[in-house]
């Protein structure tokens, strides 16, 4: 009954994410549930071990939450992952996976809705990504405009060589950084470029400090 009700309970947790997200739990050592999306299979079964080169063998190994892009070398199928490893009695006892599709497309440009329209902005033009009263919004140097994608999509679609995750509400570009200030809590402010600032939360300080190596 307990290994049935927690195969419900897994079974619930995929729902809540996108027909696009696939869904993985694992001990220390082997997957114990898996998920499919309608967008991307790994093909994984219970039972199978966790390889190397996963992002699940990544975060398992590191202890920490992971996100990043896993070549197709690794499993046949190219994926951006996030990875959080959870714990018992202080030791790992396995990690709970979200699997995304890998984006094709070429793509330099996020489309923003504005009260005249529809405004393409590059890359290079935005400063960062907010999501505020289950909108998001995107300010960049010449247009400010809602997009529908949400920050987790953004978070996995942009160049991870210039936007970073440092907040659960902010996506920042960090070649608009003007300045960064330790703040009262070990933590961090940004100051951008168009003297927005910008706060770096405490779980994502670390990964913030690693991405940008200071």
């Amino acid at each position: 009954m307990e290994k049935l009700t927690a195969y419900s309970l897994f079974d619930v947790i995929g729902e809540l994410f996108s027909e696009e997200i696939s869904f993985a739990v694992t001990n220390t050592e082997e997957y114990v549930f898996y998920r499919a999306s309608k967008r991307i299979n790994l093909k994984i079964s219970p039972g199978d071990p966790v390889k190397e080169g996963t992002i699940t063998h990544k975060a398992l190994h590191s202890g920490e939450k992971t996100s990043e892009f896993i070549s197709r070398d690794v499993l046949g199928v190219p994926y951006h992952g996030i990875a959080v490893p959870f714990y018992e009695e202080g030791k790992i006892a396995g990690c709970i996976t979200a699997i995304y599709p890998a984006l094709t497309e070429a793509r330099s440009v996020v489309t923003l809705k504005t009260q005249d329209g529809w405004v393409p902005v590059t890359y290079e033009e935005i400063y960062y990504i907010e999501s505020k009263n289950r909108r998001t919004y995107v300010t960049s140097s010449t247009h400010t405009g809602t997009n529908k994608n949400t920050l987790q999509e953004f978070e996995f679609s942009l160049p991870k060589d210039s936007f970073i995750r440092c907040h659960r509400s902010y996506i920042v570009n960090v070649k608009q950084i003007k300045e960064i200030y330790l703040d009262t809590h070990s933590t961090f402010v940004l100051s951008m470029r168009d003297g927005q600032l910008i706060p770096v939360s405490q779980s994502y300080s670390s990964y913030f400090r690693k991405m940008l190596g200071f």
